[in-house]
């Protein structure tokens, strides 16, 4: 209980100063100069970020403030609903490392990587779908995040599907990482995951299990995303110097993103690189 509560002090202090001045401020002019760079994160969401710093998310925010020449300062909270609300816009701190592109509750920079959903299945496995309405998922029994997009499709291959919840307090549950151990432990043959959590998740397990990007489907669905750093609206200076940085260094944050597994796509939606033979610095 100390832990969370020590990780929303700066929230409570930001709400109790809004509420004792008496004075809003709408639209605040944009800082020019930054002493820290401060990151709005979720301190237990592997493989995107944790206390620890052990998320590849971690190691971007890492370069970025190495780049801007400012320490790195967390602002942790659970990325649940109002994670946006209880940050970004409190202004306790200034940006995302991940957003997809058009969440319409933040600005989003120019795209840091692209990926796409992927199954997961174990390594002898016969399954080997690339799409949502291959004959080959009908009633297998396939772990899905619920409200998710592969959701719906699966149903509708005949899958039996075994699902998981979306919105959790990471602190306390981590329904990915239940739906690969349901598949090592033979609970389900196979799970529809979100691809930079289904490659982490996926090379975690020994052996590891085998991750297939779901690159063909045509279901409908819609399973590869852009994925944007997310800032207040309003601050065209920031977007200008983030857009600037991701473009300079994007060789080095895709190798990160690599050595976390993570599925790639170029802007055509092709699979931009093989895995690589080890999981480097993601374990």
């Amino acid at each position: 209980m100390r832990r969370g509560v020590t990780r929303l002090l700066p929230l409570l202090v930001a709400l109790a100063l809004g509420a004792g001045s008496g004075v809003v401020v709408a639209n605040p002019p944009e800082l020019q100069d930054r002493e820290a760079l401060r990151v709005c994160a979720d301190g237990n969401n592997l493989p995107f970020s944790n206390e620890a710093g052990e998320g590849f998310e971690n190691r971007i925010a890492e370069l970025m403030a190495a780049d801007l020449g400012v320490p790195l300062v967390y602002v942790w909270a659970p990325q649940v609903m109002g994670f946006v609300r209880n940050t970004l816009e409190l202004r306790v701190c200034d940006v995302m490392i991940g957003a997809v592109a058009g969440y319409e509750f933040v600005q989003n920079t120019n795209e840091v990587y692209r990926s796409v959903y992927a199954l997961v299945v174990p390594e002898e496995s016969d399954l080997d779908a690339t799409s949502l309405t291959d004959p080959a998922l009908r009633e297998r029994r396939i772990g899905v995040i619920t409200e998710t997009p592969p959701l719906v499709p699966l149903r509708r291959a005949g899958a039996s599907v075994k699902s998981y919840p979306l919105m959790v307090d990471t602190r306390v549950r981590a329904p990915v990482r239940d739906a690969v151990e349901d598949v090592v432990a033979g609970n389900t043959e196979g799970a529809v995951l979100w691809g930079p959590l289904a490659g982490y998740y996926a090379s975690r397990q020994d052996p590891p299990l085998r991750v297939i990007p779901l690159v063909e489907d045509t279901s409908g669905a819609r399973l590869d995303y852009r994925i944007t750093m997310g800032i207040r609206h309003g601050e065209p200076h920031w977007k200008d110097w983030i857009n600037d940085f991701i473009a300079r260094r994007q060789d080095e944050i895709h190798d990160i993103l690599v050595e976390y597994r993570v599925p790639l796509l170029d802007r055509r939606g092709q699979l931009l690189t093989p895995e690589p033979s080890d999981a480097g610095g993601a374990s």
